[in-house]
């Protein structure tokens, strides 16, 4: 199986491909798709979106990976957000993948045991897992990376990290509902 995790930003997303094959996980690749602020946000979009679809097709993953939306104070930034995960999830539905989100908590609490953990200490723990030296690239890289070791870990212990396996109209709606402050 072939895990997807997506860290997903307006001008940088994170994203990660973790292959497991009889209880071993390896990295296929990872990195970051890198957009310039004087793009429009439908440029960035399609930028994100065609550069996913060339990796999809390359590695053929079966799962699509992410964090959860969580509560922003600045609406706009959760907006856009939403446009991006959006997108993401769209591209991925059209290659046929599933979909789970992680809440960032349980991504924390899954890489290092510790739910309020820093981005830092996230990045070093998934980089000793996976056996990869520290990553140069943006943090990014390393929480799309956290966030396919979380569903594998899934796969593995399941009933520990839970995953909200959802399509992509629910989650779209559920994101909305955050926003307004009617879900948690």
């Amino acid at each position: 199986m072939i895990i997807l995790g997506i860290d997903p930003g307006s001008y940088t997303t994170g994203y990660a491909f973790l292959k497991i094959e009889s209880g071993k996980r390896s990295v296929l690749e990872y990195g970051i798709i890198a957009c310039k602020a004087a793009l429009s946000l439908e440029d960035r979009l399609l930028k994100i979106v065609s550069e996913l679809e060339l990796l999809i097709t390359r590695y053929r993953p079966q799962i699509l990976s992410m964090e959860s939306a969580f509560f922003a104070k600045n609406v706009k930034s959760a907006m856009i957000l939403g446009h991006v995960r959006g997108a993401v999830m769209a591209a991925c539905r059209k290659k046929g993948m599933e979909f789970a989100e992680y809440s960032p908590r349980s991504v924390k609490q899954a890489v290092t045991g510790n739910g309020a953990a820093s981005k830092e200490q996230v990045s070093l723990m998934v980089c000793a897992h996976l056996r990869l030296r520290e990553i140069s690239e943006k943090l990014d890289a390393t929480d799309a990376l956290a966030i396919a070791w979380t569903h594998a870990s899934s796969l593995e212990m399941p009933g520990v990290f839970t995953a909200r396996k959802r399509n992509s109209k629910n989650a779209m709606r559920d994101l909305v509902l955050r926003i307004k402050g009617e879900l948690p």
